[in-house]
């Protein structure tokens, strides 16, 4: 009876721990520079709810200013929501003297080049026309087993994987790091994308950016539902503890 609990809790307590290869990111060794290819080379499309920082110049500054949003804030992601512009469930923004504009499905570039043309009907010198069209920051929503999970807004051209997990907490030590799950939803639908970050190739994904309004999901290890601990000593502990309760309970029994 003493060796089977004895091999029972050997068991449970090489099964149970946390290892360090788990909670260990970035394993592996790094491709040459020939093998790495050219990451996320699509460019972004814009959807409903995105808000832009559109900003205008020309010759006639007096005349463009009736083109601009009078709404004042700040210029952080907080002043953005009211001073930039916002893409209607239509796909359009709304321009002072234009009307509204659809932007949806298109890129920053050619956004930029749609409102230089619509700008120059109302210009007498178009070619003096020069606009600037950006995202307002990079949103998107970090949950699961990470230290700080919510919605974020980064004010970056690009945010990585790793950009996300680290302005979350980073992932937590019950947190699966080979099954980091990205969700986006696009045009063409909802796609969803699994990252292993305990493997330095994840600097080769083609996900390794993620895009605006991502979902970033870090499941949890197997370990954390059973409730025995992260480490040797606290499966140990869990584990003696248990077998110490069964042990003393048939022995009740015997004695009864």
């Amino acid at each position: 009876m003493k060796n089977f609990f004895l091999y029972v809790a050997v068991l449970s307590l090489l099964s149970s721990c946390i290892s360090t290869k788990q909670v260990t990111s970035f394993q592996g060794e790094p491709v040459s520079k020939s093998e790495i290819t050219k990451l996320n080379s699509e460019p972004y499309r814009l959807q409903v709810n995105d808000i832009l920082f559109i900003d205008i110049k020309a010759e006639n500054q007096e005349l463009v200013t009736l083109f601009k949003n009078s709404a004042s804030g700040g210029s952080g992601a907080g002043g953005l929501y009211f001073t930039g512009y916002t893409i209607d469930s239509h796909g359009n923004i709304r321009i002072p003297y234009i009307g509204e504009v659809n932007v949806l499905g298109y890129t920053e570039k050619e956004a930029r080049e749609k409102l230089e043309v619509e700008l120059g009907k109302f210009l007498k010198n178009p070619e003096s026309i020069f606009v600037t069209v950006k995202l307002g920051g990079i949103n998107f929503i970090v949950t699961g087993e990470v230290g700080s999970p919510g919605t974020k807004n980064l004010m970056q051209n690009q945010v990585s994987i790793v950009d996300a997990l680290a302005n979350s907490g980073e992932i937590s030590t019950y947190g699966d790091r080979e099954n980091v799950v990205i969700i986006r939803k696009s045009l063409d639908g909802v796609k969803k994308y699994k990252i292993n970050i305990n493997e330095i190739t994840v600097f080769e994904s083609e996900n390794f950016y993620i895009q605006p309004n991502d979902i970033i999901y870090v499941a949890p290890l197997k370990q954390k539902s059973w409730g025995i601990g992260t480490t040797g000593l606290q499966a140990f502990t869990t584990v003696v503890s248990v077998l110490s309760f069964i042990v003393t309970s048939v022995l009740l029994v015997k004695n009864i």
